[in-house]
């Protein structure tokens, strides 16, 4: 009988100790990480000449796996300052700095992230198809700012920004 007695004792005793380990919570540590990003405007050349080209890119077949990749893929170049891939229109909107990139190597970029895309009617803009901004209010900021009513009608007549020469025409 006190065989059975020092038995159970002993069974009892390693079912609470195994019951225990599940409770036990696990060791957290934490570690400090330095983390540095770099501003674009940190890393661009504010005397550079940008220039802004659109083109076609066929190939793509998603949104998140084809233009994103080639967005992220054409932003990371240095001399980039914006990247925009619409999958929609299958088109590709970049600025960049002409001293550091050229149009070959954007095509270059492009293709390299895989065979099948292709890069199609490459043509350098003065604005982005997406990005038809009111030309006269632009005008109106750069040229008056900071003026009277009355100087503020002067300036707009005469304002010399290209935008502004152009919608000087069509009246």
């Amino acid at each position: 009988m006190n065989t059975l007695k020092n038995l159970s004792v002993v069974l009892i005793l390693a079912f609470i100790i195994t019951a225990c380990k599940n409770d036990a919570q696990p060791e957290v540590k934490t570690v400090d990480v330095e983390v540095t990003k770099k501003e674009v405007s940190e890393t661009l050349d504010p005397n550079a000449t940008y220039a802004k080209v659109e083109f076609g890119i066929d190939g793509m077949t998603c949104a998140m796996g084809c233009a994103k990749t080639i967005e992220k893929k054409m932003a990371k170049m240095e001399g980039v300052k914006s990247a925009k891939v619409d999958f929609d229109k299958r088109l590709a909107m970049v600025e960049y700095d002409e001293a550091k990139v050229s149009p070959e190597s954007l095509e270059e970029t492009v293709t390299s992230v895989a065979d099948i895309y292709k890069v199609k009617d490459m043509k350098k803009v003065d604005n982005f198809a997406g990005e038809k901004k009111a030309c006269k209010e632009d005008c109106d900021k750069a040229c008056c700012a900071n003026k009277t009513e009355a100087e503020k009608k002067a300036c707009k007549e005469d304002c010399n920004k290209a935008c502004c020469a152009k919608e000087k025409q069509g009246k």
